[in-house]
């Protein structure tokens, strides 16, 4: 675990290992198709079924999402027969042509239209159905609540322990299943939290909720809780039981599906991040990954208008803090992510947005789904979308193929800190994340399901509050041979003695604070004794300036190194990063004289290397929006 190891052997070591929980994933798992997509979104109707296959043809488009809800619209719930022939019809025109298809459905949500003049709607026949705040309001809402529910429409969301709910739910998913099409896109399926008078509810507190949770723990949910104080046993129980509830639920949709088409994939959109929204709608992306074969992550670290034209320095940083770390909870499955580079803003041009943002997400190893303004669908320039998704088709090997580790600072994610004690973990995480990424030395995330198979020398514990007895014995084992923790914050572990270096005045809280309060110049070597701590020797170095975002990891063999630059990117003014000059990648004692250097968006080069002394040094061209470099490593190859 913790033993310097030659390159050869290095490689041999990780490929050997790569199948393993605790690395990416493997090869099999990495050529299944939800790696490898670039979506684009339609309508569905009878009549468009051969546009949208021509058009997601010619536009490079692998992965095509179509809209024909129909769960969550009350009319098809109970009669989905013309949806499900349409289905049917556009998954074989989208196999003829060579593509994959998924279909959206909703999760908790269910609309009627016009239900203000309709005798029957989801709310009137089933109102024991519908999730309630603690004081009995049921979630219905109408057209101000939310721009896509129309004038006169009903949208109500419904409790998953309704069982006669879930019941034909269920039926309507193998259904879809049966169609042959190729995913089930579930589209947030939450605990009604996050619509204005609802954020703080902590719902839901209906008949069918109360007593599933007075089942599981014996407490009354409605007298038993002191609401939102997360230092309440009880209402840990209460936030535990809410998530585990959303996890199971996306567990029996996946079961349910497989059952009748066992090739099918089953993939929830989830706005909540890392950040204390997953723990007030319920849908833990941590937990979630497990029991589907992919998450489409909307992400929005912390939500508001963060479209890609609007972000700021910080903002860029903490976006790939993010990603990083659902590739790590991924363990081998795709993580897709649906955002928004553009809405409207005058003074940006919406290809550089989308370029950025593009950029960003392929360098973090994520699928692209960028569609126009805040809608799912179409594109804010649809000839700079069809180049950025050639682009990544012809190298898409070096983005999607799995990353496995060389020999990473590691930086722990505790789930259950961040349940209980989000504000403080969040930021301590981000700011040792960053740091890393800034001073460019290669990290991992390290979550308690991989921690055993960690191969690296130093682990960080970003003010971690909560820990297991699993995960102490875990990190005991890691010190007994011989690795470092570098524990931040109010992270406490005394019981491992002098194997832990603690900086309880938490810099990596320092950092992130620095980096949303100052300037993109806050240079990370300002934390040096914090860098000192960990000890790292990297045998790949990298020199460029810190506004450039770095990952490491082999490729198919061959270490890879992943540039992102936001030097200059400025929320609502600029949008055209600042290239950035003499940068230098030195490896030491390789035998390797060439890099292989792909600027974002242009053609593959190669760099000769310079021997010093025992380092080959290869210097870098300018930096613009973004790059991957790999060489190969003393003759071995994995082709």
């Amino acid at each position: 675990m913790a033993k310097h190891v030659s390159w050869p052997l290095l490689i041999v070591v990780f490929l050997l290992s790569s199948s393993s929980p605790g690395a990416e994933g493997n090869t099999e798992r990495a050529r299944d198709w939800t790696h490898v997509v670039r979506i684009g979104a339609y309508g569905l109707n009878s009549n468009n079924i051969d546009q949208i296959v021509r058009d997601a043809t010619a536009s490079h488009v692998y992965g095509i999402e179509v809209d024909n809800d129909i769960t969550g619209r009350y009319e098809s719930f109970l009669d989905p027969t013309h949806k499900l022939k349409e289905i049917q019809a556009l998954a074989a025109k989208a196999h003829q042509a060579g593509n994959k298809a998924f279909v959206y459905i909703a999760g908790t949500e269910c609309i009627t239209a016009n239900a203000a003049n309709s005798a029957h709607s989801m709310a009137k026949d089933h109102p024991d159905w519908l999730q309630r705040k603690v004081t009995g309001e049921p979630a219905i809402f109408g057209s101000g609540a939310a721009f896509w529910i129309a004038p006169g429409d009903e949208d109500v969301w419904i409790s998953p322990y309704a069982q006669e709910w879930r019941k034909q739910y269920m039926q309507r998913v193998r259904q879809i299943a049966a169609t042959g099409i190729d995913g089930i896109y579930v589209d947030i399926p939450y605990w009604m939290t996050h619509f204005e008078g609802w954020e703080q509810t902590w719902a839901s507190f209906d008949d069918y909720t109360v007593a599933a949770f007075r089942e599981r723990t014996g407490l009354d949910a409605r007298k038993d809780l002191k609401l939102g104080d997360l230092t309440d046993p009880n209402f840990r129980k209460w936030v535990d039981f809410r998530i585990e509830t959303i996890t199971g639920f996306m567990r029996e949709i996946d079961e349910s599906a497989k059952s009748v088409n066992p090739n099918i994939r089953t993939i929830p959109e989830i706005y909540p991040g890392i950040e204390e929204e997953a723990v007030r709608v319920g849908a833990d992306v941590y937990e979630l990954y497990p029991v589907v074969d992919a998450i489409a992550h909307e992400y929005e670290f912390g939500g508001g208008d963060h479209t890609a034209s609007a972000r700021s320095f910080a903002d860029w940083m903490f976006y790939q803090v993010g990603m990083h770390a659902f590739r790590s909870f991924a363990q081998g499955k795709a993580t897709w992510i649906l955002n928004y580079s553009w809405d409207g803003d005058k003074k940006i041009a919406p290809q550089d947005a989308m370029l950025n943002l593009a950029m960003s997400e392929v360098m973090a190893g994520a699928n692209m789904w960028d569609a126009k303004g805040h809608n799912m669908s179409n594109s804010n320039d649809i000839a700079t979308r069809t180049r950025i998704f050639g682009w990544v088709a012809q190298h898409q090997d070096h983005f999607y193929q799995p990353r496995i580790p060389i020999d990473p600072v590691g930086v722990y994610f505790s789930p259950k800190t961040r349940d209980y004690f989000f504000s403080e973990f969040i930021s301590s995480f981000r700011g040792v994340v960053t740091l890393l990424m800034q001073e460019h030395w290669e990290f991992q995330v390290v979550t308690p399901r991989t921690l055993r198979e960690f191969h690296g020398h130093t682990l960080v514990l970003p003010d971690v509050q909560v820990l297991s007895d699993e995960e102490l014995n875990e990190l005991r084992q890691f010190t007994n041979q011989g690795g470092k923790i570098v524990a931040t914050g109010k992270t406490a572990l005394p019981q491992l003695g002098s194997a832990v270096k603690d900086f309880p005045d938490d810099p990596g809280k320092r950092h992130a604070d620095a980096l949303e309060r100052d300037s993109e110049e806050k240079s990370p070597s300002s934390y040096s004794e914090l860098l000192a701590a960990l000890q790292h020797q990297p045998r790949i170095r990298v020199d460029v300036s810190p506004t450039v975002a770095t990952s490491m990891a082999i490729v198919e063999g061959k270490p890879h190194v992943f540039f992102a630059n936001f030097s200059g990117l400025v929320g609502g003014k600029n949008a055209v990063p600042v290239p950035q000059a003499n940068g230098t990648i030195a490896v030491a004692n390789t035998k390797a004289t060439a890099l292989h250097w792909l600027p974002f968006m242009q053609e593959e080069v190669q760099i000769k290397g310079k021997r010093v002394g025992n380092d080959m040094v290869f210097r870098l061209p300018n930096i613009e929006r973004g790059a991957v470099a790999w060489f190969e490593v003393d003759g071995v190859r994995h082709d």
